[in-house]
């Protein structure tokens, strides 16, 4: 396997970065994660636009161009032979003291993997997840803002562990007013009397790609679409629930905190979003 790291392809086990780097010392740093379908790297030029967005936010400045970070993200997948696969795009706010001060880290790195993933076993895809609430809260967009894609995960891997302790694979993760914020890893949309309703950024939800997609595809399949506070009330009486993210894709979900949404089946609203991703990452994109 060859890593793209700061200008250069290198093999897989020279692919390092110093003790001192600020992404490892401090989470210091931004990331993408990125999907490729056959051969067609997916809404590459959005997730380098939110890449841009989480450095200006955090005031790391980058001195690469979004062509060049695409060229470089193209020549990791042709170099790895990857048609189909994920992408992993990292910016660290580069070597330092053992201080704080980003001011002190003179050069950010980059390193970009291109390899397989699969977030949840196939099978769930077609039967649908189980899932339950857990009790970690979702960071409050006033101490960090869910827009920023940082190299901060713990408040998601928090949530992911008492996911796994209570025998699920997700979890939902409420804000502090109590209302649906994303699940640890992906967001959430539900399908209530026609027409699906997903939770806003301010409530803590991630501005996701994938996200963004559904939202197209609501308006092509002919669905109403819309922003709106959401409770666990509302999740367990939906009559459908699937989840989105670049890892995950589309899943449905058929149980939330032991209790059946809907009919306990994927549902038909879910089966037709599916069917207009599918065909979408294949054409919507930049080709290797």
């Amino acid at each position: 396997m060859k890593i793209y790291l700061d200008g250069k392809l290198v093999d897989r086990a020279d692919a390092t970065i110093s003790v001192f780097d600020h992404g490892l010392l401090y989470g210091d740093g931004i990331f993408e994660g990125i999907r490729i379908y056959g051969g067609n790297i997916f809404r590459l030029d959005e997730h380098l636009e939110r890449l841009e967005y989480s450095a200006k936010a955090l005031l790391l400045k980058m001195p690469w161009s979004r062509k060049e970070i695409a060229d470089a993200t193209i020549e990791t997948c042709r170099a790895n032979n990857l048609q189909d696969g994920y992408i992993r795009l990292v910016v660290t706010r580069g070597v330092g003291d053992l201080g704080l001060s980003p001011w002190l880290c003179p050069k950010p790195s980059i390193f970009i993997i291109a390899d397989k993933i699969a977030l949840y076993p196939a099978e769930h895809y077609t039967k649908g997840l189980e899932i339950v609430t857990v009790a970690t809260r979702r960071m409050n967009p006033a101490a960090l803002p869910p827009a920023v894609k940082s190299l901060n995960y713990l408040n998601n891997i928090l949530a992911k562990i008492e996911a796994r302790q209570a025998g699920a694979l997700e979890a939902i993760m409420l804000n502090d007013q109590g209302y649906v914020a994303e699940c640890t890893g992906d967001n959430i949309f539900i399908v209530h009397k026609g027409e699906i309703i997903t939770p806003a950024a301010s409530q803590g939800a991630l501005k996701g790609i994938t996200r963004d997609a559904i939202f197209d595809i609501a308006k092509e399949i002919g669905v109403p679409i819309r922003e709106a506070n959401m409770t666990r009330y509302d999740v367990w009486c939906a009559d459908e629930v699937f989840l989105t993210g670049t890892g995950a894709e589309v899943i449905p979900v058929v149980k939330l905190d032991g209790r059946e949404i809907g009919d306990g089946k994927p549902g038909a609203v879910f089966a037709k979003v599916r069917e207009s991703f599918r065909r979408r990452v294949l054409t919507e994109g930049t080709r290797i």
